[in-house]
């Protein structure tokens, strides 16, 4: 009994321990956690938000959750807290103003998260700048307001420019060219429209008309508004706006007929992003609209907080129903988590403000003071990053670095995604994608359009409850045939006919929908032209026409202010002169095939060529050798007999034959040109122009003559023709008038002027007059249209229909009728050969004989180089001594190897060579200093040495060649001595 007692006695001592050591360490942690507490400082944070709606509703509940979330996860590490004021905006710029002085003044906020509406920031910031107190919004995206201009305010949020690319994406893979942006009439729908604009005008897209809209506009304004808008040609609109305003502009809108097909309704992410809290009804008006907003990655921790969200928003504000949380939901969150990281990471303080050294009468904006932590928290804020719920939390430059977008399709009660756009791959199906930069409309999913269409519509349409085109004319007095404009005085109606006029109805005719248009001349009020085609083309420019149909040309200049159809005409400005009939003397026909330049050309190269050859030939060739009278008239002869391959004389150089290969090839080229030039002349009807090149016009200085009005006489002051030697004429009969009397008589002298014209012109007068000269480059007749209407691709291939068919032919036929001539578009130039025909055969025939020239004078040189070497010897000496040497035959050539000569001439040096003193010199030379007839001793020793035994069979003449070719061996030995000496 005593034992168990005992055991129990242990048992409960074991027990009341383990009881006073759970008591010991409850109470430690109760201390530590109060310790702790009364440690954490507490960071005033403002919040300034729409209280009213659900959208401030919205954001204070997420970053209520924000804060949360963010200290309930090992919060006991924390040392700092955020405590929120809230203060409601009251929709206005001047009660938020109003609560932001409250919490800077009074409550002095270490930072204020909101406002909403970027008007509002607007001010906000300016006070965030004064206090250094940032100001963090996490919807304000207008991209007039920015970080460059005040640091101290945050954007948590996307800029409103960073979708004007993904937009102009969509525009151009459709290749619409023209759109009209419905945006509000504040801060916030004015800032994107510049930004839109250089991104349009980038892709060649044009902004028409712009579309504002007032935020207080009643639905019949916004009626007034769109049937202004459906009476124009363009059908594609860029809506931005918020969705308050955004739903009845969309609910009128389908009221109206505009969400049928054909339109195209494009909305930025103002309406994107809140699209899920929409009414149905206002859902439905909007099917088919396309619309961009940022990508939010789906994941596990998105879905949760949005079930999370949901259960508390609808706690809280039981009376809403039906709203779902979007984007901007995602940002406030993350904008607060952000914030209470920086504040944590800076280790603020939270003290209190630096108060400004002012009176008693200060104003509330003089009134508060300065924050201590400000700089250092806003560094802190921008040096944040984490991984979000709406994706990469990353500032750069103050704001929130935009992701990729989505591109989505109103169908239905939702909506479906049909794409991305990111900065990389421009327009793509899925994202990830590794191709190139692409906007192809193939990259798109199934698209519903308005009207519940697949079709992609034109982007544009000829209005049938609108008004007419306005079709500009021009009024002239001559050439009526292309445009006529008569005034029917009994009806008080214009009538306007004409070739051009013709082609564009059934160009319009042609077009695949109807376009109702009327003519309206360009006229003064007296019924005169207004002015001219330049400034009748500047009209459409300038809006006062749609189009301008007419006998006008394309040229540059016009084109940077209107935008041409393809012409319809052809093309080119020509010289038309008189045609005179060559009844002159034929004494001198024969010069006329070759012009002078020729002619000259022909004879200084059969000179040059000429004494070439003689000069090849003079040393191995006896038909080139002779007095000196005798072998200049060779080099004539011998040039010119080659003209008709009469000459008889043997060349036996291998470089002359090479020379005369080459210049018989010349010859035959130019004498079988002349022939058939002279041919032509003497059989063919003389009828030749008066004038025959623009050069000649220039030189003489005559008068030319243009139609006034047009772009031909800008043509002639660049072609430098004087100013006082242009001529006008207005009509055909004035022209044939002028030239008629010609440029002495008070007329001209030639008519420049466009071939359609003067193919019209010489339909009936081709036998007076011809064209002439080159033709000058232009494209045509063309209508113009303003820059980027869309009507002018649809025009231009109704252009190529019409002048490619029959159509084209019975017009031209109806107005300019047959013409009378064979062959009157034929231009005449002058039957001479001039010397570009032929400079190239000449400068073949020129290089060969250089070629020529400079191999045998090489071989000269290197034959006698020891002549030159000679130290002793003047300049004037060697070259006359090569000179000596050139006139002298080349007995080594072949040419004299063949004579019997040689060998007798062989003996006779071998006997000569006997005879030489031991010295080496000639005993038979006379003295180099003896001057005279030698004397008799040395003559008869010559006649010794002269006197060959005659052998059988050897002529005297032979002996007597023989003793001459001794005695110039002689002769070139003394002069050798003599150089010598």
């Amino acid at each position: 009994m005593r034992k168990k007692t005992g055991k129990s006695i242990i048992l409960s001592s074991i027990s009341f321990s383990f009881f006073l050591l759970c008591l010991v360490i409850f109470f430690s942690m109760k201390m530590a956690m109060a310790q702790n507490k009364s440690s954490i400082v507490s960071i005033n944070v403002g919040v300034v938000l729409d209280m009213d709606e659900w959208f401030g509703k919205m954001g204070l509940s997420c970053i209520s959750m924000a804060l949360s979330d963010f200290y309930s996860i090992d919060g006991s590490n924390y040392k700092t807290r955020l405590v929120l004021h809230i203060r409601d905006s009251k929709k206005d710029v001047v009660g938020a103003a109003a609560a932001a002085l409250d919490l800077l003044k009074n409550v002095e906020v270490e930072a204020i998260i909101g406002p909403i509406s970027s008007m509002q920031a607007d001010f906000l910031i300016n006070l965030g700048q004064k206090s250094q107190v940032p100001i963090i919004s996490f919807s304000a995206t207008s991209p007039s307001i920015s970080s460059f201009r005040n640091q101290y305010f945050v954007r948590t949020t996307h800029n409103d420019s960073s979708q004007v690319k993904p937009i102009s994406s969509i525009i151009q893979s459709f290749g619409w060219r023209q759109i009209v942006p419905i945006y509000i009439d504040n801060q916030f729908g004015e800032g994107i429209i510049p930004f839109l604009a250089d991104a349009l005008e980038e892709i060649n897209t044009r902004i028409p008309y712009r579309s504002v809209i007032s935020e207080f506009a009643t639905l019949d304004q916004i009626k007034s508004e769109l049937l202004k808008l459906m009476n124009m040609q363009t059908r594609v609109f860029i809506v931005h706006m918020p969705i308050s305003l955004g739903s009845n502009l969309f609910a009128m809108a389908k009221e109206i007929g505009m969400m049928s097909e054909g339109f195209v309704w494009i909305v930025t992410d103002a309406m994107a992003n809140q699209l899920n809290s929409m009414d149905a009804s206002v859902i439905e008006s909007m099917e088919g609209v396309i619309g961009v907003k940022p990508y939010v990655p789906k994941s596990k921790k998105v879905e949760d907080f949005t079930q999370r969200w949901k259960m508390k928003f609808r706690e809280e504000n039981p009376r809403i129903v039906d709203v779902e949380l979007d984007v901007y939901g995602l940002w406030a969150y993350d904008s607060a988590t952000a914030l209470a990281m920086a504040v944590e990471k800076s280790r603020i303080s939270g003290g209190f403000f630096r108060k400004p050294n002012v009176s008693g009468n200060a104003t509330d904006l003089e009134a508060f003071g300065v924050s201590r932590d400000g700089p250092k928290l806003l560094q802190a804020i921008l040096n944040t990053t984490f991984k979000g719920l709406s994706g990469d939390f990353q500032l750069v430059d103050g704001q929130l670095q935009s992701p990729p977008y989505q591109i989505i399709n109103v169908i239905g009660n939702g909506a479906k995604e049909i794409g991305f756009w990111t900065r990389e791959n421009g327009i793509v199906r899925k994202l990830n994608s590794r191709r190139g930069y692409s906007v192809s409309k193939e990259n798109f999913g199934s698209i519903i359009w308005p009207g519940d269409t697949t079709s992609v519509p034109k982007g544009w349409v000829i209005p049938t409850n609108g008004k007419k085109l306005k079709i500009g004319v021009p009024v002239k007095d001559g050439f009526t045939e292309f445009v006529k404009v008569t005034r029917d005085l009994t009806t008080n109606t214009t009538i306007v006919t004409g070739y051009c006029i013709d082609v564009f109805d059934a160009v319009m005719e042609a077009l695949p929908y109807y376009v109702p248009y009327e003519y309206v001349p360009f006229a003064a009020p007296d019924g005169k032209s207004a002015g001219d085609y330049n400034e009748l083309v500047y009209q459409v420019f300038l809006g006062n026409f749609d189009v301008v149909v007419g006998d006008t040309t394309i040229v540059s200049n016009r084109s940077q202010f209107v935008d041409f159809t393809l012409p319809y005409t052809e093309s080119g400005v020509t010289m038309m002169v008189p045609i005179k009939h060559d009844n002159r003397d034929n004494t001198w026909v024969f010069l006329k095939p070759l012009t002078w330049e020729l002619w000259l050309t022909s004879f200084w190269s059969f000179v040059f060529i000429g004494f070439v050859i003689w000069l090849l030939e003079h040393r191995v060739n006896e038909d080139f050798r002779g007095p000196f009278w005798h072998q200049v008239g060779m080099i004539f002869w011998f040039s010119f007999s080659t003209m008709v391959f009469a000459q008889k004389e043997r060349i036996v150089s291998n470089l002359a034959r090479f020379v005369l290969i080459i210049w018989f090839l010349v010859v035959l080229i130019l004498t079988q040109s002349y022939t058939a030039s002279l041919t032509s002349m003497l059989t063919v009807e003389k009828l030749q122009p008066t004038v025959k090149d623009v050069k000649e016009l220039l030189k003489s200085k005559d008068y030319v003559g243009y139609q006034p009005g047009s772009f031909v006489v800008g043509l002639l002051r660049k072609m430098n023709f004087d100013e006082d030697r242009l001529k006008a004429y207005n009509t055909p009969e004035e022209c044939v008038d002028l030239l008629a009397k010609g440029s002495s008589n008070g007329g001209i002298a030639a008519v420049f002027d466009e071939i359609p014209y003067v193919k019209l012109f010489l339909a009936n007068y081709c036998l007076k007059f011809t064209t002439i000269g080159p033709t000058y480059k232009t494209d045509g007749f063309g209508f113009a249209f303003p820059i980027g209407s869309p009507l002018v691709p649809d025009v231009s291939r109704a252009v190529l229909n019409v002048t490619e068919g029959e159509k084209m032919v019975q017009i031209e036929r109806a107005w300019f009728g047959e013409s009378t001539c064979s062959d009157s578009s034929t231009s005449l130039s002058s039957n001479s050969l001039g010397l570009d025909s032929f400079w190239g055969l000449f400068v073949i025939a020129v290089i060969a004989a250089v070629l020529a020239l400079v191999i045998f004078l090489t071989k000269f040189i290197h034959e006698h180089w020891h002549i030159i070497r000679r130290s002793n010897l003047s300049l004037r000496e060697r070259t006359r001594i090569l000179a000596r040497k050139f006139d002298t035959k080349d007995y080594s050539c072949h040419t004299f190897k063949k004579s019997e000569l040689r060998d007798v001439l062989a003996d006779s040096t071998h006997d000569l060579d006997c005879s030489r003193s031991p010295h080496g010199n000639l005993s038979l030379l006379p003295s180099p200093r003896t001057t005279g007839p030698p004397s008799p001793s040395n003559s008869s020793h010559t006649e010794h040495m002269l006197h060959f035994p005659a052998e059988e069979g050897t002529s005297p003449l032979r002996v007597e060649n023989v003793a001459v070719r001794a005695q110039e061996i002689v002769v070139e030995s003394a002069v050798d001595i003599n150089a010598g000496h």
